[in-house]
């Protein structure tokens, strides 16, 4: 950013932050809220900076020492950095999570500046000693930034252009920072995405050293990707329970943060035995073997590696190995994560909310992949039942003859074909959690009234069973059908129908949804794993502007499709099925055909001309043609006009 030259700097601050000063709204936001907080809630001055705090030589020694994996790891990414951009003038330094400067490599020609502006180890550079700064505002905003000139607090500072990143610990607390600072007047991007790469170096090979006495899973989407940057590592014991998990798993996993996975079951997230995972880590280290995880069913690799304080013949001190019941809580968002800004989602999600401490069953409704599913396991995921087990039953998949002993449990030698141990049953599995009937419309009429039964006492007698089982489950129940039609048609029992029903959300079909293109954004990122796909904007007009028959269910395995389709990541309009590009209006089934009318002919031939001209940019010819998106697609479907393949 640029702010006007010659600008009293300190009146520049003091009436961007009264809001007194027109123009300011070119001052990005966080730099403002940065600046509040020097002159609010520090009281600094910025024409007065205070003489640089700099620590002594026993307390940075105390420090480089209580950090020394860290700044041994960070030296050789330290000095790689600087190779990059050595005869530029930069100054590279490294501070603890208290802005503490630990390491610092320079360029002889930052020399000079960095001795003005007390660019040295040992100097303190947090907002509350040297305002806003590069290193300092990293560690408040705990992202990637660049602080540019003028965008200091302190006058004197303004010379200076940084560009930091944070390294997060194993267990994602902000640990240190890593800043390029120089005196250049430009600010300059790709210096930051250099040391945020570096940054995220350092971090992974801290993780690996930290959590070198435990089991670590590495894993991408892409087989070559494991052992890059890109890499989802996760550490776990000998249990099977994660310990630490790196922000690339986060991303890839699609959770927000290391606090709500570590501790869970490393099966809570990948259809894996642990037993089987154990085996692999001790004999089998480095292979790569595909991985499936349990939330939407998405294919990683994966590599295990035992613990370095063990050998290759036996399993880690950490625990005995063992196998965990796999119907435990899946890794699907909470409730907070399934909306984007459509209304009636925002309210399913606030109705949810307030009734998640409630004893009072759910019943979803809507079209076949709407996501019912996704949203029974948010609830699930949101309440206090969060860390114990989530079990879903489909009644429409089950044949009727097995349904009953699946959701009732029977003892050993009840029918013929039974297990000679028993079964549980789905409600007993759910004790404690919460048990999910998706189509409940299709269960039989005769296992309506044990249901019934069971939801009014609270127990359940297995086949072949006489002492009934006590059960504590929250009940959620979803279907496509209309089920007051099924009772009036004597189907479906009118009061079980009653019992289920304490709350029924309907969930919305993609084609109405008002934040379907952040959706679409959403659900490319989750799909693209590790992966950084985009989508051109004409590519996501189209996707926009289809009827989604089948959902979002539907949605999710197109942008499968075109993720491995695309070329250099970027999904474009050519990349589209056809039956999306030339989607018809409902109930339309006429078929598509060259105009013959003279005046037809002509727009067509119109349209077809500007959308050469723009490379099938379609946003870029609606807007020139003075025509909507929709409108435009519509002509390009009645005059049969496809882009080229």
């Amino acid at each position: 950013m640029d702010i006007v030259a010659g600008a009293n700097h300190a009146g520049l601050v003091a009436d961007t932050v009264r809001g007194s000063r027109s123009g300011t709204t070119a001052i990005n936001g966080r730099i403002v809220e940065s600046w509040k907080r020097c002159l609010q809630d520090y009281a600094l001055d910025p024409e007065h900076r205070p003489e640089p705090i700099v620590v002594d030589r026993s307390e940075l020694k105390e420090r480089q020492d209580k950090f020394c994996d860290l700044v041994q790891i960070a030296r050789t990414e330290m000095t790689n950095l600087y190779q990059q951009v050595a005869g530029s003038g930069y100054a590279i330094l490294l501070t603890d999570n208290e802005g503490v400067v630990l390491n610092y490599v320079g360029d002889p020609m930052f020399t000079g500046t960095a001795s003005r502006t007390s660019l040295q180890t040992g100097a303190i550079w947090t907002e509350r000693t040297q305002g806003t700064n590069g290193m300092g505002t990293c560690l408040v905003e705990k992202r990637p930034l660049v602080i540019h000139q003028d965008e200091h607090f302190f006058t004197k500072n303004t010379k200076l252009t940084c560009s930091a990143a944070p390294i997060f610990d194993p267990r994602g607390e902000l640990v240190a920072v890593l800043d390029a600072s120089s005196d250049s007047s430009r600010a300059q991007q790709h210096t930051m995405v250099l040391v945020n790469m570096s940054a995220q170096l350092i971090e992974n090979r801290l993780f690996l050293c930290c959590m070198r006495d435990n089991y670590i899973l590495r894993f991408h989407s892409r087989p070559e990707f494991i052992s890059t940057l890109g890499e989802g590592a996760i550490a776990f014991d000998g249990d099977g329970r994660i310990q630490a998990l790196n922000r690339s798993a986060l991303f890839q996993l699609d959770e927000e943060d290391a606090k709500s996975v570590i501790g869970r079951p490393v099966e809570d997230l990948f259809a894996i035995r642990m037993d089987e995972a154990l085996e692999k880590a001790h004999h089998h280290s480095g292979t790569h073997r595909p991985l499936h995880e349990n939330r939407q069913g998405r294919r990683f690799f994966g590599s295990f590696q035992p613990p370095n304080s063990t050998d290759e013949d036996g399993p880690a001190n950490t625990g005995n190995p063992r196998v965990f019941m796999s119907g435990r809580v899946t890794a699907a968002p909470q409730l907070e994560g399934l909306e984007f800004g459509d209304v009636r989602m925002q309210r399913n999600v606030e109705r949810a909310k307030k009734l998640l401490e409630r004893d009072i069953p759910f019943i979803l409704l809507g079209e076949t992949g709407t996501g019912k599913d996704v949203f029974a396991n948010a609830i699930h995921r949101s309440s206090n039942r969060a860390d114990k087990p989530f079990i879903a039953v489909n009644c429409a998949s089950l044949p009727e003859t097995l349904i009953e002993s699946e959701l009732f449990g029977y003892r050993p030698g009840a029918f013929t074909g039974a297990s000679k141990e028993g079964s549980r049953g789905k409600i007993v599995q759910a004790h404690g959690g919460t048990l999910f009937l998706d189509e409940i419309g299709d269960m039989p009429l005769h296992l309506q009234a044990r249901l019934l039964r069971v939801l009014e006492d609270r127990e359940v007698i297995p086949l072949g069973g006489e002492t009934p089982i006590k059960v504590d489950i929250r009940l959620i129940s979803a279907t496509h059908k209309d089920l007051l039609r099924k009772v009036d048609e004597g189907s479906f029992r009118e009061d079980l129908y009653y019992r289920l029903n304490g709350i029924s959300l309907q969930m919305p079909p993609l084609r109405n949804r008002e934040d379907r293109r952040a959706l679409i954004r959403h659900l490319l990122k989750q799909e693209a794993g590790g992966n950084r796909v985009t989508i051109e904007d004409n590519a996501l007009d189209a996707l926009d502007n289809y009827e989604w028959p089948g959902n979002i269910r539907q949605l999710r395995n197109i942008l499968r499709t075109l993720i491995g389709l695309c070329d250099d990541d970027v999904i474009r309009l050519d990349d589209l099925p056809e039956d999306i590009l030339f989607d018809g209006e409902p109930g339309d089934s006429a078929p598509r055909s060259r105009p013959q009318n003279p005046l037809d002919i002509a727009e067509r031939e119109t349209i077809l001309r500007e959308l050469e001209a723009a490379h099938w940019n379609v946003t870029r010819v609606a807007s020139k043609l003075n025509i909507s998106r929709n409108t435009l697609y519509r002509k390009m479907k009645r005059f049969d006009i496809r882009p080229p393949r």
